[in-house]
Protein backbone atom coordinates (compact mmCIF):
# COMPACT_ATOMS: atom_id res chain seq x y z
CA UNK A 1 0.00 0.00 0.00
CA UNK A 2 2.05 2.89 -1.25
CA UNK A 3 -0.17 5.75 -0.08
CA UNK A 4 -0.25 4.66 3.55
CA UNK A 5 1.68 6.75 6.17
CA UNK A 6 3.88 5.11 8.79
CA UNK A 7 2.77 5.29 12.37
CA UNK A 8 5.40 7.24 14.37
CA UNK A 9 3.77 7.17 17.76
CA UNK A 10 6.34 6.70 20.53
CA UNK A 11 9.31 7.82 18.41
CA UNK A 12 9.97 10.86 20.61
CA UNK A 13 9.96 8.75 23.76
CA UNK A 14 12.43 6.32 22.19
CA UNK A 15 14.73 9.15 21.10
CA UNK A 16 14.59 10.70 24.56
CA UNK A 17 15.39 7.37 26.23
CA UNK A 18 18.52 7.12 24.11
CA UNK A 19 19.68 10.72 24.42
CA UNK A 20 18.78 11.49 28.08
CA UNK A 21 21.37 9.18 29.74
CA UNK A 22 24.13 10.57 27.55
CA UNK A 23 23.05 14.13 28.29
CA UNK A 24 22.88 13.48 32.04
CA UNK A 25 26.29 11.80 31.92
CA UNK A 26 27.74 14.82 30.16
CA UNK A 27 26.25 17.15 32.79
CA UNK A 28 27.63 15.06 35.66
CA UNK A 29 31.07 14.90 34.03
CA UNK A 30 31.06 18.70 33.65
CA UNK A 31 30.11 19.23 37.29
CA UNK A 32 32.76 16.72 38.43
CA UNK A 33 35.42 18.47 36.33
CA UNK A 34 34.43 21.82 37.85
CA UNK A 35 34.68 20.39 41.39
CA UNK A 36 38.11 18.92 40.60
CA UNK A 37 39.35 22.22 39.15
CA UNK A 38 38.04 24.11 42.18
CA UNK A 39 39.86 21.69 44.49
CA UNK A 40 43.08 22.29 42.55
CA UNK A 41 42.57 26.03 42.88
CA UNK A 42 42.06 25.78 46.64
CA UNK A 43 45.18 23.62 47.02
CA UNK A 44 47.26 26.08 44.97
CA UNK A 45 46.00 29.09 46.93
CA UNK A 46 46.84 27.37 50.21
CA UNK A 47 50.31 26.43 48.93
CA UNK A 48 50.91 30.04 47.87
CA UNK A 49 49.84 31.23 51.32
CA UNK A 50 52.33 28.81 52.90
CA UNK A 51 55.11 30.06 50.63
CA UNK A 52 54.25 33.65 51.54
CA UNK A 53 54.73 32.83 55.21
CA UNK A 54 57.80 30.63 54.78
CA UNK A 55 59.78 32.96 52.55
CA UNK A 56 59.71 35.74 55.16
CA UNK A 57 61.65 33.63 57.67
CA UNK A 58 65.30 34.59 57.48
CA UNK A 59 67.88 31.78 57.21
CA UNK A 60 69.54 32.86 60.46
CA UNK A 61 66.35 32.30 62.47
CA UNK A 62 64.79 29.35 60.59
CA UNK A 63 64.26 26.22 62.68
CA UNK A 64 62.35 23.01 62.10
CA UNK A 65 59.86 24.21 64.70
CA UNK A 66 59.08 27.32 62.63
CA UNK A 67 58.69 25.10 59.56
CA UNK A 68 56.20 22.91 61.41
CA UNK A 69 54.29 25.99 62.54
CA UNK A 70 54.01 27.16 58.92
CA UNK A 71 52.92 23.63 57.91
CA UNK A 72 50.16 23.63 60.56
CA UNK A 73 48.97 27.12 59.60
CA UNK A 74 48.96 26.23 55.90
CA UNK A 75 46.99 23.05 56.50
CA UNK A 76 44.45 24.96 58.61
CA UNK A 77 44.16 27.63 55.92
CA UNK A 78 43.53 24.98 53.26
CA UNK A 79 40.84 23.36 55.41
CA UNK A 80 39.12 26.70 56.05
CA UNK A 81 39.37 27.84 52.43
CA UNK A 82 38.30 24.52 50.93
CA UNK A 83 35.50 23.79 53.38
CA UNK A 84 33.79 20.68 52.05
CA UNK A 85 35.25 21.10 48.54
CA UNK A 86 38.75 19.94 49.60
CA UNK A 87 38.79 17.33 52.33
CA UNK A 88 41.64 15.51 54.08
CA UNK A 89 43.99 18.40 53.44
CA UNK A 90 47.65 17.78 54.12
CA UNK A 91 50.97 19.52 53.62
CA UNK A 92 53.20 16.55 52.77
CA UNK A 93 56.12 18.60 51.48
CA UNK A 94 57.56 21.79 52.94
CA UNK A 95 61.09 22.71 51.82
CA UNK A 96 63.31 25.49 53.04
CA UNK A 97 66.38 25.35 50.82
CA UNK A 98 68.78 27.92 52.20
CA UNK A 99 71.71 27.29 49.81
CA UNK A 100 69.52 27.86 46.75
CA UNK A 101 67.42 30.56 48.42
CA UNK A 102 64.13 28.84 47.57
CA UNK A 103 61.13 27.63 49.53
CA UNK A 104 58.41 25.24 48.36
CA UNK A 105 55.11 24.12 49.85
CA UNK A 106 52.91 21.30 48.56
CA UNK A 107 49.25 21.00 49.57
CA UNK A 108 47.13 17.96 48.77
CA UNK A 109 43.61 16.82 49.48
CA UNK A 110 40.56 14.98 48.16
CA UNK A 111 37.97 16.81 46.09
CA UNK A 112 34.25 16.19 46.27
CA UNK A 113 33.16 13.25 44.13
CA UNK A 114 29.75 12.67 42.59
CA UNK A 115 30.63 8.99 42.17
CA UNK A 116 30.22 7.06 45.43
CA UNK A 117 33.40 5.30 46.52
CA UNK A 118 35.66 7.22 44.13
CA UNK A 119 37.93 10.01 45.32
CA UNK A 120 39.91 12.45 43.27
CA UNK A 121 43.15 13.59 44.89
CA UNK A 122 44.74 16.90 43.97
CA UNK A 123 48.19 18.14 44.84
CA UNK A 124 49.62 21.57 44.04
CA UNK A 125 53.05 23.04 44.76
CA UNK A 126 54.09 26.67 45.03
CA UNK A 127 57.67 27.95 45.18
CA UNK A 128 59.31 31.29 45.83
CA UNK A 129 62.58 32.92 46.78
CA UNK A 130 63.58 33.53 50.39
CA UNK A 131 63.31 37.25 51.17
CA UNK A 132 66.68 38.77 51.99
CA UNK A 133 66.53 41.80 54.25
CA UNK A 134 69.69 43.90 54.39
CA UNK A 135 70.56 46.94 56.43
CA UNK A 136 71.07 50.30 54.75
CA UNK A 137 74.65 51.55 54.62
Amino acid sequence: MPGRKRDERGASALELSIIAPMLLGLIFMSVQAALWLYGRSVALNAAQEGVSQLRLIQPAVYTDGLGEQVRTETQGYAARLGGTALRNTAVPDLKYNEPEGQVAVTVSGDTVSLIPGVSFTVSRTATGPIEQFEADN
